[in-house]
């Protein structure tokens, strides 16, 4: 079988953490606050948003007082020693659970995301009694954020832990200007072989490649990735994270 040789891909890429950005809160215009902390911003930046800042500012903040915990919130709670408040948050923004074991919830939340604690958080939130949701619609988010900072696309990032491996990696739950896959079925390899399957997870690499930079410590929200060729979405208002799922029919695990 003949030897294709392809040519050396050039691409160097260059990733900025923005570290300057106030605290976000509720009402905030967000797309000021990274553009006075980016300065010059073109059509060939991606730019990187931490969900946390997105929920702050779209107000998608709950205030565990004013929860009433159920049944089965407060059964779950007082086994493994949680916030039953905390539990019921969970459970509300929860389409279905797939897993409650050993004092952990992976659930599939309303946007089709499947995670532990339905996205709910309460890291970098200020006060006991606090906790952040998902955006409703982070890929609306994350065109609103697009049209005005005139970048050329950016990705809504959130840490999610994997099957099979530990720690946590940034990937895409929003996904403005770009296509969030690239298909290689029926490209050749460097032997000339047919790809039958390979689909590459774009926006999820260029999450991770950003969360390298964005320390939460430190800090550091919103990322500028510069040097990288992406492909424009071919339908900008059709453009979506969730199209990073894999269909129930094709899911081996549910």
């Amino acid at each position: 079988m003949p030897r294709f040789v392809l040519p050396p891909i050039r691409m160097r890429l260059e990733i900025i953490a923005l570290s300057t950005l106030p605290e976000v809160r509720p009402g905030d215009d967000l797309a000021s606050l990274v553009r006075r902390a980016a300065g010059e911003i073109d059509h060939t930046v991606v730019i990187a948003v931490a969900q946390k800042i997105v929920s702050k500012s779209e107000g998608a903040i709950v205030n565990l007082r004013e929860i009433r915990p159920s049944a089965l919130a407060m059964s779950w709670a007082e086994e493994w020693k949680k916030d039953p408040r905390l539990i019921e948050l969970i459970l509300a923004q929860s389409k279905r659970i797939v897993k409650m074991d050993r004092g952990v919830i992976i659930s599939e939340t309303q946007h089709g995301f499947v995670c532990a604690n339905a996205g709910v958080d309460q890291s970098n939130v200020e006060g006991e009694d606090s906790a952040t949701v998902l955006p409703g619609d982070p890929d609306a988010s994350a065109r609103r954020l697009r049209t005005r900072l005139g970048c050329g696309a950016v990705i809504v990032t959130d840490s999610f832990g994997r099957p099979w491996r530990e720690g946590l990696v940034d990937v895409a739950i929003g996904v403005a200007g770009l296509e969030p896959l690239e298909d290689l079925r029926g490209h050749a390899d460097r032997n000339g072989r047919k790809l039958s399957s390979t689909i590459v997870a774009v926006a999820d690499q260029l999450a991770a490649a950003a969360g390298l930079v964005m320390k939460k410590a430190a800090g550091s929200p919103v990322a500028l990735i510069r040097g990288f060729e992406f492909k424009p979405a071919s339908e900008p208002s059709r453009c979506s994270a969730r199209s990073l799922l894999r269909q129930p029919e094709q899911d081996l695990f549910r």
